[in-house]
């Protein structure tokens, strides 16, 4: 069985995400969202929220099975969690050239340190490459409309809490 681990915050998830996972679902049985801990990040949306939210989209709009899809969360090195459930490829989503400067460098280290683990970058579709997390928050938190950028579960789950901490 092919596995493929794809790493991020996923904080929370987007469209952009949600084109990159279709994309690696083509090539791999089995693909294992890595949600990244960090102690010293405070994310938006807690982990259990993160998989909730993924879990109603894996279900609902994907309409992928729990065994093909897998949501996870890791504290440690991403190759040590990929040699950890025996991903063969580690998926990275390339939207412009900064990604891609990045992405190019880590996939390099990953490779030096597991040289038996592929990077496997896929560019975002057209309709995605300007979505990031980071700006669909701070649309959120202005009041914007989301909806363009993630899917229906996640702008309704945007929605209330951002409208529960202006009612604080």
């Amino acid at each position: 069985m092919t596995v493929a681990l794809y790493a991020g915050s996923f904080d929370p998830i987007t469209n952009g995400h949600l084109d990159v996972l279709q994309s690696s679902l083509i090539f791999s049985d089995k693909v294992v969202i890595a949600i990244g801990i960090q102690a010293m990040k405070k994310p938006f949306f807690s982990f259990e929220e993160r998989v909730a939210l993924i879990a109603e989209v894996r279900k609902d709009l994907l309409n992928i099975s729990s065994e093909r899809l897998q949501v996870i969360s890791f504290d440690n090195l991403l190759i040590d969690k990929a040699r950890e459930i025996g991903a063969s490829f580690l998926i990275r989503g390339l939207r412009d050239s900064t990604d891609f400067d990045y992405e190019m460098q880590m996939a390099g280290m990953n490779e030096m340190m597991a040289p038996e683990l592929r990077t496997v970058f896929l560019p975002a579709s057209i309709s995605s490459r300007m979505i990031s997390s980071s700006l669909v928050r701070q649309i959120a938190i202005m009041g914007g409309d989301v909806t363009p950028f993630v899917p229906q579960n996640v702008a309704q789950a945007l929605y209330l809490k951002f409208k529960s901490s202006r009612i604080e």
